[in-house]
C-alpha cells in the first residue's frame, strides 16, 4: 500500500500536502480501497470556514457514503471540480489528480497534530490486527 512520505495524514484517512499558503487535501489509498468504486463526490463551497475535524465533503461509492473531514481549520480556497465530473479519478490517482480541495489554514500549529507516513502506517497496521 502506498503511503507517500512527503504527506501528512489524519486518523480518518485524509492526506494533506502543504503547497504555498494552502493545504491540499485528498483521501488515502487505504480509504479509496475501502470505498472501491467511487460514483459521486460532493465538495465543499469555496469560501466556507471549517474547523479541524469537521465533516466538509462526502464521497459515495456503490457500497456507501463517507464523510471527508478537514485536517486543519481554515477557509476552503479551491475545489477540484474534475473529481465532481469524473469521480473515478479518486480511485485511479488519489494522491495526484484525485485531490479534493484546498484549505487556507488559520492555525499552522494544527499541522503538528497530523501523522507522518510512518505513524499513519502504524495506525493502519493496528486497525487490521
Amino acid at each position: 500500500m502506498s503511503t507517500p512520505d512527503h504527506l501528512l495524514y489524519t486518523k480518518t484517512h485524509e492526506w494533506v500536502r502543504r503547497e504555498g499558503g494552502e493545504a491540499v487535501v485528498g483521501i488515502t489509498v487505504h480509504a479509496q480501497e475501502e470505498l472501491r468504486d467511487v460514483v459521486f463526490v460532493e465538495l465543499p463551497n469555496v469560501g466556507r470556514s471549517v474547523k479541524q475535524g469537521e465533516a466538509v465533503a462526502v464521497i459515495e461509492s456503490v457500497k456507501a457514503a463517507f464523510d471527508i473531514y478537514a485536517p486543519v481549520s481554515g477557509t476552503i480556497a479551491r475545489v477540484n471540480d474534475s473529481v465532481s465530473k469524473n469521480p473515478q479519478v479518486v480511485n485511479q490517482d488519489c494522491y495526484g489528480v484525485g485531490w479534493l480541495y484546498t484549505i487556507s489554514p488559520v492555525s499552522p500549529d494544527e499541522f503538528t497534530r497530523l501523522m507522518t507516513a510512518e505513524q499513519y502506517t502504524k495506525q493502519l497496521q493496528a486497525e487490521t490486527h
